[in-house]
């Protein structure tokens, strides 16, 4: 399979869509990096085949159309011409190669989920709906090996393997977040950002904690996953504010 299509993006245009408004919208919050992180999408069935930014392009200039099509079982897309950053390779490919229920996986360096993942004790404990969300629907990884190419990457697809843990915490590095579409996974990015600061806030003021117990936690994690709609509504509520400012987006 090429790397990227030489006429048009045209395949898979919804998601495309979907995924480019994801791309700008992190960048209004200020939760990208450069020109480095990286947002994919799986296509098909299993899960192999997915979208991607390309390599060392910023968030704020991807449009449908820029995304890459890659084949997480293809040996050779990193020698063909267009081939994607190698650490976005590394990590994206080897989840999409294994864990076909991650259909969507957003990684950034955003501030404050950054901030937890560099504490001695990462655990996210929840002070409030926000933190609550998250509730035994993590993991922590606590072996940072450098940076993500293969085998750092391998590795932490083998620590995806629970559909119901949507978040990695990346000690050291940042935090990824998978989920079954753009929308829900974006919403989810959100969410976890807000949770993280926070948390981090709230050690910062130096008081005790009020902590949920695990009961209720559990109790609003469960009543937030099954909350209608909301992640589709943020996504489309952030089209519409795009295109409203004629944003070239989804072109």
């Amino acid at each position: 399979m090429s790397v990227a299509n030489l006429r048009p993006n045209i395949d898979h245009w919804q998601e495309r869509v979907d995924l480019a408004a994801a791309f700008r919208w992190t960048v209004r919050l200020n939760m990208h990096e450069a020109v480095a992180n990286h947002f994919s999408l799986a296509v098909n069935e299993d899960g192999t085949q997915f979208l991607m930014n390309p390599n060392q392009m910023h968030f704020a200039r991807i449009r449908a159309s820029d995304l890459l099509l890659l084949d997480a079982n293809d040996p050779e897309v990193m020698e063909q011409p267009g081939a994607p950053d190698p650490t976005a390779w590394g990590l994206h490919g080897s989840i999409h190669r294994h864990c076909a229920h991650a259909r969507c996986v957003m990684h950034v360096h955003s501030v404050f989920a950054t901030v937890l993942a560099s504490l001695a004790d990462s655990t996210l404990p929840p002070i409030d709906q926000n933190t609550a969300t998250f509730y035994n629907r993590y993991v922590i990884d606590q072996e940072f090996g450098g940076l993500a190419f293969e085998s750092e990457g391998e590795r932490c697809a083998s620590m995806l393997s629970d559909p119901k843990k949507k978040v990695m915490i990346m000690g050291n590095h940042g935090v990824l977040v998978i989920g079954r579409d753009p929308a829900d996974t974006f919403n989810r990015l959100y969410y976890f950002e807000r949770a993280a600061e926070t948390y981090i806030r709230a050690l910062q003021t130096g008081q005790k904690l009020r902590v949920l117990s695990d009961e209720i936690a559990e109790k609003t994690a469960q009543e937030l996953d099954d909350y209608p709609d909301q992640a589709g509504s943020h996504l489309r509520e952030v089209k519409a504010l795009l295109d409203a400012e004629g944003s070239d987006y989804a072109t």
